[in-house]
């Protein structure tokens, strides 16, 4: 697994600086909200999931898979094998699998109460490093109030996703905190569709946004 120290990798810089202003189109947009999969998603690397999405721009999008947990390594293995003390740690993280693309490499989402030198505002409540920074002040029982390291990600170019949304391949819904980074893995799809007031059951393949 990778984490850079320092400056984060570069296409999370071109993130950060091609990011569409909300104001000035906020419905075209979603980043900070959340993708779930409908009931007929063909693809199985998607099927039954919730991601978090940390960048959508004209360039594409960039989302975090936030409901398929990583059994191995543990956040202490995974200390050890990056040298970082102490271990074990004074506090711990919940590891995901967050997606087929870069799944080398980790990626930390967590609220915004805490940033480094790798970190990326995604919105006023949540930021995305990708740096070992925040490893280790999580380690030393710091860091951010609340967040979660994902091993890849899942990512869209340009005009992909919207046209999967069309295809009515996913839902969208604000992210609230608390589903976003809770422990509860196998409810978190319905709960999620919950939200929405959607029983999948009954759900068919014509879907629309929250």
């Amino acid at each position: 697994m990778t984490l850079a120290r320092g400056a984060p990798p570069p296409h999370f810089r071109r993130m950060a600086s091609n990011r569409p202003s909300a104001a000035r189109d906020p419905d075209r947009f979603l980043t900070g909200q959340l993708l779930i999969a409908m009931p007929a998603m063909e693809d199985p690397r998607f099927s039954g999931s919730v991601i978090y999405l940390c960048a959508h721009t004209e360039e594409g999008a960039m989302g975090l898979v936030i409901n398929r947990p990583l059994a191995r390594p543990s956040f202490e293995e995974l200390l050890r094998q990056l040298e970082i003390v102490p271990v074990p740690p004074a506090r711990h993280i919940r590891l995901w699998a967050g997606g087929p693309v870069d799944n080398g490499r980790g990626f930390v989402l967590h609220t915004a109460d805490w940033t480094g030198e790798g970190s990326l505002r995604v919105n006023e409540q949540l930021a995305l490093t990708a740096s070992l920074d925040v490893l280790k002040a999580i380690a030393e029982g710091g860091g951010p109030r609340e967040g979660l390291l994902a091993l890849g990600y899942a990512g869209w170019g340009p005009g992909q996703l919207e046209t999967e949304l069309a295809q009515n391949a996913w839902l969208t819904m604000p992210a609230p905190e608390a589903l976003v980074f809770d422990a509860a893995h196998d409810t978190k799809w319905r709960r999620a569709l919950a939200a929405l007031r959607i029983d999948p059951l009954s759900l068919s393949a014509a879907a629309g946004h929250a």
